[in-house]
């Protein structure tokens, strides 16, 4: 036979049924229901007013609220919404208050709280945050173990045309391998070739950098691509962390102080400016990160060169459409029967 299992209205209705045989006194009944007196007395007073329906647990909200807001404001916030739904609580507070200066109008928070409790504040949707292999931890033990790149915020010449300067640099020695004044990111050339390359912002087109960053933490850029193809691995910092790839950063530093400002007049001019600063940077300037030898003294020309052509993509059968695997085969067939 199962266990008896009774629920808290079972046994106030046992109760109840208790106290009206009258067999034992409210004290003695409290005691076998384990409950306090005032609590037994309670039960009895609300089911003599209400019948069964008083043995029900009411609601624990208060009665009133002295701080709530009045009827009349709240229908006048909403109402002031719903005729500008795009005007937040600091807007709608000022409208109501030259409609009516001597009402006493609820703070921003309340007006905001009102809001969000009437639905009148539309849900933002989040964005899918994408995936990242986390910080790069290859060590930087020698040149050409690892490269940096990354675009230099753009400026405007002054004859008015946007100047984007990509730069490349040996994370080992410092050596300024490349600093390019171009309308727009699509390639470059080196005749070395790294193991890796770390940077964020390096997309294959003129997309800006923000956009430049989504594409690159969306899908690889053609840099990425090309990298690839070279036998080098691509390796992105964490977006938002320019201090995983601060060695960089204080090059472009100095790269801004010294040779952008103030911007040359074209773009021939200001990568002019930018062949003397690499000159200089390189050869005569002292690093403090190289107990104040030069980037050019410590820097070794990497073995690997630059092929002149790339080997042309080859994808297996599965990654080719139906279609044209079906044409090689009639193809095929009719080479078979002339």
């Amino acid at each position: 036979m199962p266990w008896l299992e009774t629920s808290p209205m079972d046994q106030r209705k046992q109760f109840i049924a208790g106290y009206h045989r009258g067999l034992q006194s409210v004290t003695e009944l409290a005691d076998r229901f384990d409950i306090s007196r005032k609590t037994a007395y309670k039960r009895i007073d609300r089911h003599e007013q209400h019948g069964v329906g008083g043995l029900t647990d009411r609601s624990r909200r208060p009665q009133s609220c002295p701080h709530e807001t009045p009827p009349a404001i709240t229908d006048a916030v909403l109402e002031a919404r719903r005729h500008h739904p795009r005007w937040g609580a600091k807007k709608l507070l000022r409208i109501l208050t030259r409609k009516d200066p001597h009402a006493t109008w609820p703070t921003r928070t309340t007006v905001c709280d009102l809001l969000k409790r009437h639905d009148l504040v539309p849900k933002m949707r989040r964005r899918p945050s994408l995936s990242h292999p986390g910080r790069p931890l290859t060590p930087m033990t020698e040149p050409n173990e690892i490269w940096t790149a990354d675009f230099k915020g753009q400026f405007k010449t002054r004859d008015g045309v946007y100047c984007y300067p990509l730069t490349l640099v040996d994370g080992f020695s410092r050596y300024l391998l490349a600093c390019q004044a171009a309308l727009h990111g699509d390639h470059f050339g080196a005749a070395d070739l790294p193991a890796r390359v770390r940077g964020v912002r390096l997309a294959a087109h003129p997309l800006g950098q923000r956009r430049a960053l989504r594409h690159v933490r969306a899908r690889p850029s053609l840099f990425s691509v090309w990298w690839n193809r070279l036998g080098i691995y691509p390796e992105l910092i964490q977006p938002a962390h320019p201090e995983q790839n601060g060695r960089h950063e204080r090059m472009h530093r100095t790269l801004k102080a010294e040779a952008t400002k103030p911007a040359s007049g074209n773009l021939q001019a200001q990568q002019t400016r930018f062949n003397r600063f690499r000159v200089e940077y390189n050869d005569e300037r002292p690093h403090e990160a190289l107990d104040q030898e030069t980037p050019a003294s410590v820097y070794r020309a990497s073995p690997r060169a630059l092929p002149h052509t790339l080997a042309p993509l080859e994808y297996p059968v599965t990654l080719r459409s139906a279609s044209s695997v079906a044409t090689e085969a009639s193809a095929g067939t009719s080479t078979g029967s002339a």
